[in-house]
Order: C-alpha cells, then structure tokens, then sequence
C-alpha cells in the first residue's frame, strides 16, 4: 500500500510544482497532537489514490522556507496541488471525508 514520502524545501519544486499528478501535502511537525490523528487519514487516501495522486509529508519545523512561501501558521495543514497550482486547503483535523472533497477539486 502506497504512504506518503517526506519532502524537503530542496525537492519542493520537483515534486510538487513539476508533478505530472496531483499532489496532496501534509504540513505537519513532530510535537503536534492534530497532527498525528491526520496522519492515518492521509495515509488511507494514498492507498485509495495509489497511481492517481502523489502524497506527500513536510516538516514544517524542518523546512521552514516552504511552509513560509504558503503562508502556514497552522498545522496540520492539508494542500492540494495540481499542476503546481494550489487548489484546496484544509487546516486542522477533518475527516476522511473532507479531505477527499479537497483532493477530488484536483481532478474536476
């Protein structure tokens, strides 16, 4: 089963602005609670997306040039890209269900 991969500010530009997929990014730091009830929710859409979407994870505390860039002062914050271009954001924890609201805008 696909799980999302780590990104770093180095890789932001290959793997998300250049993705030939949609890509759903999870900012996210370590001592975060919300966080890391997303987590398992981000990683069962990557298996029910596994070939039609990218997903990916990035340490804000890590990589703070990025997170900066998309003004994020909340975390766990959920974007989705598509062709580079942010098309949705979800901050906090949701369910399962509004994450996927967020990830099909990609595809309309």
């Amino acid at each position: 089963m696909a799980k999302p991969s780590d990104v770093t500010d180095g890789e932001w530009e290959a793997e998300v602005l250049n993705s030939d997929k949609p890509v759903l990014v999870d900012f996210w730091a370590p001592w975060c609670g919300p966080c890391r009830m997303v987590a398992p929710i981000v990683e069962e859409l990557a298996g029910e997306y596994e070939g039609k979407a990218k997903f990916l994870k990035l340490n804000t505390d890590d990589n703070i040039e990025t997170a900066s860039r998309y003004g994020i002062r909340s975390i766990p914050t959920i974007m989705v890209f598509n062709k580079g271009e942010p098309v949705d954001q979800v901050i906090g924890f949701r369910p399962k269900g509004d994450l996927k609201k967020s990830l099909d805008k990609a595809f309309a």
